[in-house]
């Protein structure tokens, strides 16, 4: 029997909140990141499963248009997480990304959220850090924009690295306290570890490169900013 979302997250926070990443051991890092693709694509998967049975349901006919719609739409979802977890949480075996790459994925991140992502990067290509940073950015972004709203993700270059900011903006524009708790190096708290990792990973892939990052909240509106130093 799988989980729901809700559920999934309470089964998290009644393990015990994680420490910060720098103090996960190999096998609970991977866990974490484990539990949260999976939670990520069993639903899609889920509502593929629940098309094909539709199909095959003799007295479900009238239905065919219907579940047709719900598989196509299932399966672009679970492709464009797929996409975006190789480069976001494995670097995908690239040195470096395009603009177009990186937009494409960003946008796949943003189609399956409510808010809208107005997207505007400088550079031809960005080195493995700068793309990953880029990525990951981007779901935090989506993220934080649960009644929808405009992202405006840029990427320039800055001293010379790389400058990323979401600038987003909507109605309850929030980050949720353990996706702030993440930013900040911190642990989850109370918080949802399945969460909390997103936001964590990004910190310490930033960090541990030589960047920086941080994020700042007001009223339906949150900013999220990068700085990458040179990739060589």
């Amino acid at each position: 029997m799988s989980l729901t979302e809700d559920e999934d997250d309470a089964v998290s926070a009644e393990k015990g909140a994680a420490p910060p990443l720098s103090g996960l051991g190999g096998q609970e890092l991977a866990s974490l990141l484990a539990s949260r693709l999976c939670h990520d694509f069993i639903s899609p998967a889920s509502a593929i499963m629940s098309g094909l049975d539709l199909l095959d349901d003799p007295q479900a006919q009238d239905m065919r248009d219907d579940a047709m719609t719900l598989i196509a739409g299932s399966a672009r979802k679970l492709v464009d997480q797929l996409q975006f977890a190789r480069v976001a949480f494995g670097g995908g075996g690239a040195e470096s990304f395009s603009r177009e790459e990186l937009e494409t994925l960003a946008q796949g991140v943003f189609a399956h959220h409510r808010g809208t992502l107005e997207w505007s990067m400088e550079p031809e290509t960005v080195g493995k850090t700068g793309g990953r940073a880029l990525v990951n950015l981007s779901a935090l972004a989506a993220a934080a924009l649960p009644m929808g709203g405009i992202c405006r993700l840029s990427a320039r270059a800055a001293d010379g690295g790389l400058a990323i900011t979401a600038d987003c903006g909507g109605p309850r524009a929030r980050l949720r306290p353990e996706l702030s708790a993440g930013l900040n190096g911190q642990g989850p708290g109370e918080g949802l570890a399945g969460h909390w990792i997103q936001a964590a990973w990004t910190q310490a892939l930033i960090i541990q490169a030589g960047g920086r990052i941080s994020a700042e909240s007001d009223t339906d509106r949150v900013v999220l900013t990068a700085w990458i130093p040179p990739e060589n």
